[in-house]
């Protein structure tokens, strides 16, 4: 298996693979509003003897109490085709896409997700520094710093962009 950049011959394929790992097609009906927007800023495949097996896309977060705070990134969605799961895939797409936020300058990452996976990776709950999230998701929400100090005290509310709205509109 390789971890790649996404192509544009791949857009169907990673459509095909959030429809498969998600129960309905909210999740890949972001990622196609977020790069018609502009907004998919890190977008990564894994691909297994040349079929996309997997998919990790990153995307710009703003801060209520740190407008000025550049560089922060969300991680969502992630997925990995059914057939490919249990299987290091995932794992190996978040290692990439951490590496490929590095190489991009993003200062830090917040992702929604089951605690115990994501601590791994090193993501800490994001109430450490005083962050927040729209969907009341507690320990769920975490983040971490990829560069020493730039989160900063009590940042408030974090925003995705706004293509994720479809789930405040879900939870309505």
């Amino acid at each position: 298996m390789i971890v790649r950049r996404e192509r544009p011959a791949d857009i169907a394929a990673i459509r095909r693979v959030h429809e498969a790992a998600f129960p309905s097609p909210t999740e890949a009906d972001i990622v196609d509003a977020l790069r018609s927007a502009g907004r998919l800023t890190i977008s990564l495949v894994a691909e297994e003897r040349g079929t996309v097996i997997g998919h990790i896309a990153f995307s710009p977060m703003r801060f209520e109490g740190a407008p000025d705070l550049a560089g922060a990134l969300g991680l969502a969605p992630v997925a990995v085709h059914p057939q490919f799961q249990g299987k290091g895939t995932g794992a190996s797409l978040i290692r990439e896409g951490l590496a490929a936020c590095r190489e991009v300058g993003c200062t830090c990452v917040v992702v929604l997700g089951e605690p115990a996976y994501y601590r791994r990776f090193g993501f800490l709950p994001a109430w450490r520094w005083g962050l927040d999230n729209e969907y009341e998701a507690g320990d769920a929400f975490m983040a971490m710093e990829l560069q020493s100090g730039a989160i900063p005290e009590n940042p408030g509310l974090a925003r995705y962009a706004p293509e994720f709205n479809v789930f405040q509109s879900d939870q309505d």
